[in-house]
């Protein structure tokens, strides 16, 4: 079970530098990616120093400027996202086939325990195609993806690929959750 649990680990960060190698190769290289991510960070860090600037005390010129420009940054980043993805359709299709043949070498094999007791609907996926009824057993896929969802991350980061902080807190994400307006 150790050896599984070890060679998933291993897997895991074989395929996420996989995928930052194709990133890297279909949009990080690219021209239009480095400007517009160049354009997003510089317009974070104005934006930033802006708000600092002035603070909670806005006038309706300073509201509308920084709403422009909040807009703009919002635009960029949607560029950006575009950008990305890409590449991700066909990293999420290699993926996929691997995925699959690495499902059936370790189909129905107990990879590794968990240290709790799962709640109801991750169950399916943490016991996938295991004998018995022992939820604390793990299955490939579970450990798979909580693997590789932490170890692409770390990598990004490491690699350089990761958003800035600034353009981070700024919403730098199509999918990121509403950022408070004005009080």
């Amino acid at each position: 079970m150790w050896g599984d649990s070890l060679l998933i680990v291993f897997i895991s960060i074989c395929t996420a530098l996989l995928g930052e190698g194709l990133t890297w190769i279909l949009v990080y290289r690219t021209e239009k990616y480095q400007k517009l991510k160049v354009e997003v960070e510089r317009q974070s860090k104005k934006l930033e120093k802006r708000k600092e600037a002035h603070g909670d005390s806005l006038d309706k010129h300073h509201k509308k400027k920084i709403e422009r420009e909040e807009e703009r940054l919002k635009n960029n980043n949607r560029d950006l996202s575009l950008v990305k993805m890409k590449s991700m359709f066909a990293i999420g299709f290699a993926f996929t086939a691997l995925l699959s043949m690495f499902n059936n070498i370790f189909d129905g094999r107990v990879v590794a325990k968990l240290p709790f007791y799962p709640i109801s609907w991750i169950q399916g996926l943490s016991h996938r195609n295991l004998p018995g009824d022992n939820y604390t057993d793990c299955s490939f896929i579970f450990l798979y993806i909580l693997c590789t969802m932490s170890i692409r991350q770390n990598i990004q980061k490491l690699l350089g690929f990761a958003p800035s902080r600034a353009a981070s807190k700024q919403g730098g994400a199509l999918f990121a959750a509403p950022q408070p307006q004005f009080k």
